[in-house]
């Protein structure tokens, strides 16, 4: 008897403690759960329309120099897309980070890069547009920096409470408003553009000039070279922009006129986010100045 007990011991210790049935497990034992399964934040669908849409607006800088109608028509749909992937976003549930951040910088990069057109095309409104720049880029630097580091957790920067601003709070929550405002917004930067092509109320180079010979030629034709960008005078890119000229300025002027309010409240709203922002920013350093004691009483 003790040999048989002494063969059962030993084949227990070679095969192990006794296997349980299947679909049971002891108690002690952690069971191991199924692994997660990784995203690829970049290329959400939202994202992926923010890419588009970059894509876009570098055709249109393309284009920008000589190819109004072109140029517009991709500048356009590269911001009626701004509008796409917000709602995409919330259709798939991929609401992120970084597309929030993507957005915002194609809208800063978009527009800044057709002010600076402007200022090229009207010299003398250049400090205007530049200051257009800076305000947009400042106020929305500001602003985005504000609610990184004094919201909470994940706050996102259009999530604005109405006791700090009634107007932001207006302007990121309701999405007909915010529509409205960057759509017409975009939209007098783009009538100005087509302007700089067709009107020579403001672009006076664009009249007719006479030549040597007495006849009359439209300025950057290749019989009148003087008022020409590039230095070829019978170059397709000179044609072109002689092509591109005799745009007519009606609905240019109309769009302009119907849009100018809009954008005006807009650089409004601009300045009254980066007060606001620079403001909740210096709320919290005297916080943090408070908790370090400082400023230290004087003995």
């Amino acid at each position: 008897m003790n040999g048989i007990k002494a063969r059962k011991q030993n084949g227990e210790a070679m095969n192990g403690p006794p296997r349980k049935p299947n679909g049971y497990a002891n108690l002690g034992e952690k069971v191991m759960s199924p692994p997660e399964q990784s995203e690829n934040v970049f290329l959400f669908y939202p994202n992926v329309i923010g890419y588009s849409r970059i894509v876009l607006a570098l055709a249109s800088l393309y284009y920008m120099p000589l190819h109004p109608r072109t140029c517009s028509l991709l500048y356009s749909v590269s911001c009626l897309l701004d509008a796409l992937d917000g709602l995409a976003a919330r259709q798939f549930n991929q609401s992120t980070r970084f597309g929030a951040v993507l957005d915002m910088v194609t809208d800063r990069c978009t527009t800044s890069c057709l002010l600076v057109f402007l200022s090229s095309a009207f010299p003398r409104w250049a400090l205007l547009f530049q200051g257009l720049i800076s305000l947009d880029f400042a106020s929305h630097y500001m602003h985005m920096y504000a609610t990184l580091t004094m919201g909470d957790s994940g706050q996102s920067h259009k999530k604005i409470d109405q006791s700090r601003s009634r107007l932001l709070h207006l302007y990121y929550n309701n999405r007909t408003v915010l529509f409205i405002f960057c759509a017409m917004n975009e939209l007098f930067f783009i009538a100005i553009y087509l302007l700089s092509f067709s009107s020579p109320m403001l672009t006076p180079s664009l009249l007719p000039t006479e030549n040597k010979a007495g006849s009359t030629s439209q300025p950057g034709s290749p019989s009148n070279p003087s008022s020409m960008i590039f230095a070829t005078p019978g170059s397709a890119w000179a044609m072109e922009l002689a092509r591109a000229n005799k745009m007519d300025s009606f609905w240019p002027w109309v769009l302009a006129g119907v849009s100018l309010p809009v954008m005006a409240g807009k650089q409004i709203l601009n300045v009254v986010q980066l007060i606001k922002a620079s403001k909740w920013i210096a709320e919290g350093d005297i916080r943090a100045r408070r908790a370090q004691g400082l400023p230290k009483k004087k003995r």
